[in-house]
């Protein structure tokens, strides 16, 4: 259940309960997508869930998005960014993965 960010205090409530649903929706492992352009990401979650590493590149480019994402025994999460919080988020939100990448599986089973 997505909670309250506290390292990520640019974006409002509404926008990181949106990124963590996106970011729900994303499977496990590595696969392709776009975000302006063909990217690789790589998702990788713990056994618990209580942390998720995002890595993503853009393929025949050179700009990356990568972050960790800590959530608390409480209800929040903290965002950990390698980049700036506002550019991880604005990925997450507009990356598409690829038809057949499992990504539209896990959306259709929640």
């Amino acid at each position: 259940m997505p909670g309250a960010m506290t390292a990520c205090r640019e974006a409002p409530p509404p926008v990181l309960a949106r990124f963590e649903k996106a970011l729900a929706g994303l499977p496990d492992g590595y696969f392709g997508g776009n975000f302006s352009g063909p990217w690789g990401v790589t998702v990788n979650r713990s056994e618990d869930c209580k942390r998720t590493r995002l890595y993503g590149e853009e393929l025949g480019g050179t700009d990356i998005a990568s972050f960790n994402l800590y959530r608390l025994a409480g209800s929040g999460s903290i965002l950990k960014p390698c980049e700036m919080s506002s550019k991880v988020i604005e990925f997450v939100l507009g990356f598409e993965p690829s038809r057949g990448s499992g990504a539209s599986l896990m959306v259709a089973k929640k």
